[in-house]
């Protein structure tokens, strides 16, 4: 990925936020479930962290504990962190549970899931929304968490952040890299509060245009596995954003027409490209077109900006987005840019 990508942050000055706000309807969904915003965190505020998919240690998540205290916010850490089920972070009973407690907890002002893998297709179904509903808090999380991110936007209208989790905080701050430092502030500066602008360098596949909408969007292949299910992610009248990582040029073009004949690519605001660490084709079986060729044949009947190489995905310029927030997204000579308004 280009490492030219750059974030800045637009802090309002003096602006505050309640503690839940409402649009209205969310395009392309319920028209009678409102898009809710969870309130903004503040000092002393308490963020949980679970383990909903694979597994990890006390000592790997402690870097992440450390830090998210030393922004003055109090960290409960959830029963499935240091256990172990195979590749899962518990059985699919602990894990419901923990999650299920951590919903519930009136305490809990956010919920950042301690890492991917795969496991939380396998409790969703399990899981009772009815509190978290009635006092909406933050989810955190990418990659396998895109199931959490697709279910709250579908079912509830309800924002999250697509972001980095625990396993990618960095063990000693002091000798992180400025790249990764950016990351992981920009956490905290989504669960703050502070209006957001993002930032690529152009690129030649690009296609130019402004739109404003509600930004939805996650890893693809989870959003392929969803198509048909009670959190089959809606995209009439959003922007849109995609990344995935090690998977084969025709695995990615099977995505992309399962995302156009479901209808997911035809009445989007604006589409955006994030990053994608491609599988090398196995020797004979080359595939002949790139990703860049893929997305365009997908998307060439229609008409609105679309952007590639964007700094999210499996890759260490991966910045906070807030799904389910209204953004402002613009693609010309320039760049693209994409800006949080709320």
């Amino acid at each position: 990925m280009n490492r030219k990508h750059f974030l800045s942050f637009m802090a309002m000055a003096g602006a505050t936020f309640p503690a839940l706000k409402s649009f209205g309807s969310p395009e392309g969904s319920d028209p009678a479930v409102p898009v809710k915003i969870p309130g903004y965190l503040k000092a002393g505020d308490a963020i949980g962290i679970t383990c909903p998919a694979g597994f990890i240690t006390m000592a790997e998540i402690l870097p992440s504990v450390q830090l998210m205290e030393s922004w003055g916010f109090r960290v409960k850490i959830g029963k499935t962190v240091d256990r172990r089920d195979f590749t899962f972070g518990g059985s699919d009973q602990e894990r419901t549970q923990d999650m299920q407690n951590m919903l519930d907890d009136p305490d809990l002002k956010a919920i950042m899931c301690a890492r991917g893998g795969y496991g939380a297709v396998r409790i969703i179904d399990q899981l009772n929304f009815d509190r978290f509903v009635a006092s909406p808090k933050w989810m955190i999380g990418f990659s396998d968490v895109t199931v959490l991110h697709c279910h709250l936007n579908r079912k509830y209208g309800i924002a999250s952040i697509h972001s980095k989790m625990c396993n990618s905080f960095p063990s000693d701050w002091t000798l992180a890299d400025p790249m990764q430092i950016e990351t992981i502030l920009s956490i905290r500066q989504a669960l703050s509060g502070t209006l957001l602008k993002y930032a690529a360098p152009p690129s030649p596949f690009n296609r130019p245009g402004k739109a404003e909408a509600v930004l939805v969007g996650g890893n693809l292949s989870i959003i392929e596995t969803l198509a048909g299910s009670k959190s089959d992610l809606k995209t009439e009248g959003k922007i849109l954003f995609l990344e995935d990582t090690g998977e084969y040029l025709y695995r990615l073009d099977r995505m992309f027409w399962n995302l156009k004949r479901t209808g997911k690519l035809e009445q989007l605001q604006g589409l955006i490209i994030g990053g994608f660490k491609v599988k090398p084709d196995d020797p004979g079986e080359e595939f002949g077109k790139t990703l860049y060729d893929i997305v365009q044949e997908k998307v060439k009947d229609y008409h609105y900006p679309l952007c590639f190489d964007f700094p999210v995905g499996h890759q260490k310029n991966n910045f906070a987005l807030k799904c389910g927030v209204r953004h402002s997204f613009e693609v010309n000579a320039n760049g693209s840019s994409l800006t949080s308004l709320s």
